[in-house]
């Protein structure tokens, strides 16, 4: 069982701000963050798009998200 639930994605995008991530560039719903020692990771979500629990999986192995940040 996953410990994910579903989220829309502005609040999995304000988690990852909140977590040290940085907007570098935007074009349109597409969002390059960056992160100091972590490569670029690359955010293409609309703001109201709900993100399911396995999306969600693979977005913290990327960039250290946990549960409780969000």
């Amino acid at each position: 069982m996953s410990q994910w639930g579903s989220t829309k994605s502005k609040r999995v995008l304000a988690a990852l701000l909140k977590i040290g991530w940085t907007v570098k560039r935007q074009s349109g719903s597409h969002r390059i963050l960056a992160r100091d020692d972590w490569p670029d990771f690359v955010f293409a979500f609309h703001d109201r798009e709900e993100i399911g629990p396995r999306v969600l999986s693979r977005i913290s192995k990327k960039t250290g998200l946990e549960p409780s940040d969000i």
